[in-house]
């Protein structure tokens, strides 16, 4: 009997407990910073959603070229999403966000990292161009064309003859 009455005390510890928990929870706001995508490049958009931001708000970092408004979503349960610029000259590594809505203040440290651009048009991520050693390496493989071509040329030339 007395191993029954300890057990129901503990299960309505346990479930005082569960049923507790969820309200502690809310009054974490706002929560869990999402940035999409998590790499990203010098001048490219990156989408922030907040869970926990009723009203919507702003997010800010040292990445971003001005502070990201998030407005709610429609349909999501109290779920903020907004669309920042990452500035140009932005240096390459990771980056905080910190967000601010409902009149409290959350930052997600490593929330994204920045990237070097690429410069399209002229070969890719090559930033000077070919190197001696590229232009080396190429005219190698040209002369090595140049005489393996040749020299089918003259065994067939030969096969001819004969």
């Amino acid at each position: 009997m007395r191993n029954t009455r300890a057990l129901a005390v503990a299960g309505a510890a346990v479930a005082a407990l569960g049923l507790s928990a969820p309200a502690a929870v809310a009054w974490d706001r706002p929560s869990n910073i999402v940035a999409l995508p998590s790499v990203i490049a010098r001048g490219g958009q990156l989408t922030i959603t907040v869970d926990g931001c009723r009203r919507g708000g702003t997010a800010t970092s040292s990445a971003f070229t001005m502070p990201a408004r998030l407005s709610p979503i429609r349909g999501a349960n109290e779920t903020a999403r907004g669309t920042a610029t990452i500035r140009n000259n932005a240096r390459p590594g990771p980056y905080d966000i910190t967000v601010r809505c409902d009149g409290r203040t959350l930052t997600k440290p490593h929330a994204f990292t920045v990237i070097g651009g690429v410069r399209g048009g002229i070969g890719g991520s090559s930033t000077t161009g070919a190197t001696p050693t590229d232009v080396a390496i190429g005219g190698g493989l040209v002369t090595a064309a140049a005489v393996g071509g040749g020299v089918f040329w003259m065994r067939r030339r030969a096969e001819r003859r004969v």
